[in-house]
């Protein structure tokens, strides 16, 4: 896998010192990062190739009542949705969990009108009791949603967004269904299906990580990007978050 300059100047900076030191938690790791204007669109198309391209129909026919992340992560991902996701009580509110599974995390206080889980496996979203509706969808496949323009308040994705080979048309898919002052919350660990996996997170380190996956919404027109460890003082599993806000009103190309 070929990097450009532009790329690997990206990736190469390390304010926090990583991994001689930790990151530093619950604070906004991208401070002082430049993200390139055109976001990950400095990455070459093979970055996003993986070992296994057979398709993901067929990976995830059989379904996995796991929860991928031990219950710390879980935890301090739940407390962090409490902070970052709007308020439900006496407002309408539209979630959609993007890869969503038979858990989402959320926290049991969050009450949106219409949570939708769009996901891999029918037997894994049916089983999840926070969703209001479920659409078995491949995003990799079809990054076309059928949602109309600005429909939902909030979208979570937990422990996927390494396994998207089409970001950039995703992301942008996401921007689309967002209302503007929507947030978008994509949160990942260390643990993954390798295989499954896109050859430039295989290849990075949890930290440069943290800058693909902020790429992936500089890339689309997200603002107000920002990144925190958030993995709680006795977990084991690190859990990372990357958020962005879709703008109020569209950037001025003045």
């Amino acid at each position: 896998m070929k990097l450009s300059q532009d790329a690997v100047d990206y990736l190469l900076q390390n304010p926090h010192n990583y991994p001689q030191k930790p990151l530093p938690r619950n604070q906004n790791l991208l401070t002082d990062i430049s993200i390139p204007e055109t976001g990950a669109r400095i990455f070459s198309e093979e970055c996003f190739v993986r070992e296994d391209e057979t398709a993901d129909s067929s990976f995830y026919s059989e379904p996995r009542f796991v929860t991928h992340i031990d219950d710390k992560a879980i935890e301090g991902l739940t407390k962090f949705y409490a902070l970052k996701l709007p308020k439900t009580e006496g407002v309408s509110i539209n979630h959609i969990d993007l890869c969503s599974s038979w858990v989402s995390f959320l926290p049991s206080t969050y009450k949106p009108q219409e949570c939708v889980g769009l996901g891999m496996s029918d037997a894994e979203l049916e089983r999840n009791e926070q969703l209001t509706k479920t659409l078995v969808h491949d995003l990799n496949k079809n990054p076309k949603v059928p949602f109309s323009d600005a429909h939902f308040d909030a979208i979570t994705n937990v422990v996927s967004v390494d396994y998207l080979s089409r970001p950039i048309e995703i992301f942008e898919e996401m921007f689309r269904i967002t209302r503007p002052g929507g947030i978008a919350v994509m949160s990942f660990s260390n643990r993954m299906f390798w295989t499954k996996a896109i050859r430039l997170w295989t290849a990075a380190n949890e930290w440069q990580r943290v800058l693909v996956c902020a790429s992936y919404f500089q890339a689309t027109g997200w603002e107000k990007i920002e990144a925190q460890e958030v993995t709680l003082p006795d977990g084991h599993d690190p859990l990372f978050v990357v958020t962005a806000v879709r703008p109020e009103s569209p950037k001025s190309e003045l």
